[in-house]
């Protein structure tokens, strides 16, 4: 026996309910605090099953598009960027290599990030940026604290672009980029030469946000993130010719 249709009919009544919410917050038909319309009408507007309805309405409100309010109605939620850092992250974690791709979109928010920071850093902005580059300093030989300044340092910098896109995005790769830190520091923090020259990229970095240049500030970004990889690899590479060969029986 055949099921397709029945579950096709199923996924486009589902897309149909997704479209409808998609749809009407783009076009600013529907914002944040709006009581949707009662579930039987809305079934009935969308010809979709009120079972159906109510299953992608729940997924919707885990997500946090929707607020359901006992009593008095389901409205629309302003999203939590929490809800979606983790679905982002459960989803990239399925993938191989993911910390090195998730590096390559960092670096593409950052570095225009930074020109933005420049223009439109203020003085909060440039104090909190100022206080993670003094907590990263204190913290060279604790890879667990000073990743977490080194990433602190980085987001400070995007949050101080004031752009609402970015600041989403970047907290969307929250997790991963953390964890990520995390274990480049591990791998490097013994290193003299590494811990100079992060010490002094990330002065130069922050420097030159102060100095609102923002294209000496991309140059200084661009060439921390190429001078890092490089030396991380170094420091991989004496690492593993340092390890004693296995013996074998």
């Amino acid at each position: 026996m055949n099921e397709c249709p029945e579950s096709d009919a199923q996924q486009n009544g589902s897309d149909r309910v997704v479209s409808y919410f998609k749809e009407r917050i783009l076009k600013g038909e529907l914002k944040v605090g709006d009581r949707v319309m009662p579930e039987r009408e809305l079934a009935q507007h969308l010809d979709v099953g009120r079972p159906l309805l109510r299953e992608v309405m729940k997924s919707l409100v885990m997500l946090g598009f929707l607020n359901v309010r006992q009593g008095s109605g389901t409205y629309i939620a302003k999203a939590d960027i929490r809800v979606l850092s983790d679905f982002f992250t459960f989803c990239l974690s399925q993938e191989q290599d993911v910390l090195e791709d998730v590096m390559q979109a960092r670096m593409a928010i950052e570095c225009q990030a930074i020109r933005l920071a420049c223009e439109r850093a203020n003085e909060s902005d440039l104090a909190r940026i100022g206080q993670w580059l003094g907590t990263l300093i204190d913290t060279l030989t604790d890879p667990e604290a000073g990743g977490r300044a080194d990433f602190m340092f980085h987001q400070s910098i995007v949050a101080a672009s004031h752009s609402r896109a970015l600041t989403t995005l970047y907290g969307a790769m929250a997790e991963l980029l953390h964890r990520s830190h995390v274990q480049r520091r591990a791998t490097t923090y013994r290193n003299p030469e590494i811990v100079r020259v992060l010490v002094d990229a990330h002065r130069e970095v922050f420097l030159s946000i102060v100095a609102k240049d923002p294209d000496q500030a991309d140059r200084r970004l661009r060439d921390h993130f190429a001078i890092g990889d490089e030396l991380r690899r170094r420091s991989l590479i004496e690492t593993y010719r340092g390890a004693p060969a296995k013996q074998t029986n």
